[in-house]
């Protein structure tokens, strides 16, 4: 696993407090991890800060 994935992993497993087993390069968010639409607002804000970014809210959404 690259030090990106290890990073993004460790911010979803922060924000939904889950168990990082559950955590893979094909989970869904919501379908699979259990989290909501507020949720997942919360995980694009980490992720663009953490990692400097600007993610469009029209890419946010799939």
């Amino acid at each position: 696993m690259s030090e990106i994935e290890t990073q993004v992993k460790q911010i979803v497993v922060d924000h939904l407090g889950i168990d990082d087993a559950k955590v893979t390069a094909d989970s869904k968010f919501i379908d699979d991890l259990g989290a909501d639409s507020l949720d997942t607002v919360e995980l694009v804000m980490a992720f663009e800060e953490k990692f400097g970014i600007e993610i469009p809210d029209d890419a946010a959404e799939t």
